[in-house]
């Protein structure tokens, strides 16, 4: 997202007065606040208003509601329309190698050892928790090609997953305009990406071999977790900067049992572990955590 997204910030165009289109009241805005919260864990601050007000205006235009009372009684009833809020009230902002120093570490620290027990037979998983529109697991997975081309034919996977099933969409679909391969080596496009007919001008899409390594679903971090099974590797970035101090600490003794011991976990440049899951990380590199125990690939 994702969620907000991981990768999301705020933004929008205040409503000046005398300018609403349709009526919404203080009541308005806490009940969308309630909902948010139940269905995403972000935490939405009444100075949100504007922004609220300007980004669901097209959701009440397209299904010809006439007021933000009448909104919220649908969304109370429609789980779909839940999802078209939490779409509209997110941006979601990533880039192929956002944050390089964790891909930089990722290669020269942790995949040397992974890889090598890949090609031992064993299973090696990573997870790139809001994933957004599919750029941060695909630049963990040509990091890992970058020094194992033949990666897809081991037993080496990526879940991709993120709270915006649209998002979640564009990534599985791996394809992307010509403005988003700024930070992707030329080489590196010609071997990992093909041409996308109908899809405009300059546009690529991930090969196959590129695709196989990563699955992408949608997924609640507030939620339920299905996936069984630890992980090596966790990406989880700018994500909890939109949840209170609560809902974070939370979140990261959810991740902790989730990843194997010396397994990393990588976050957002503004965000830091707190809670009780603080105690099992060593800090090690910039927004880079290790879990404390000797590394079990």
């Amino acid at each position: 997202m994702s969620i907000v997204s991981a990768h999301s910030h705020w933004g929008g165009a205040r409503q000046e007065p005398g300018e609403a289109e349709f009526p919404f009241t203080n009541e308005d805005f806490g009940r969308i606040a309630v909902l948010l919260r139940q269905e995403s864990g972000i935490h939405l601050r009444e100075s949100k208003t504007a922004l609220v007000y300007s980004r669901l205006t097209k959701r009440l235009r397209a299904l010809r509601i006439d007021s933000f009372h009448e909104y919220c009684n649908l969304l109370a009833g429609s789980s779909d329309e839940r999802v078209n809020m939490l779409a509209a009230l997110t941006t979601n902002v990533t880039r192929f190698f956002r944050e390089p120093h964790h891909f930089e570490h990722l290669k020269s620290d942790v995949l040397p050892a992974l890889l090598e027990a890949a090609r031992q037979g064993v299973a090696v998983r990573l997870w790139s928790a809001g994933c957004s529109s599919g750029q941060e697991p695909y630049s963990i997975a040509l990091t890992i090609l970058s020094l194992m081309p033949e990666a897809a034919s081991h037993d080496i996977r990526i879940l991709a997953t993120d709270i915006d099933p649209l998002m979640v969409a564009k990534g599985r679909r791996g394809v992307y305009g010509p403005t988003e391969f700024r930070d992707v080596p030329v080489e590196t496009r010609r071997r990992w990406f093909e041409a996308a007919p109908g899809e405009g001008r300059g546009h690529l899409r991930a090969n196959g071999d590129l695709r196989a390594l990563v699955a992408f679903r949608e997924l609640n971090l507030n939620g339920n977790w299905p996936m069984r099974g630890m992980f090596h590797v966790i990406f989880c970035r700018n994500v909890v900067i939109y949840f209170d101090e609560q809902t974070q600490s939370q979140l990261w003794s959810r991740i902790l049992p989730r990843l194997s011991l010396g397994g990393c976990l990588y976050i957002g440049h503004s965000e830091r572990v707190s809670g009780p899951a603080l105690d099992a990380f060593d800090n090690i590199d910039i927004t880079t955590y290790r879990l404390r125990g000797r590394t079990r690939p």
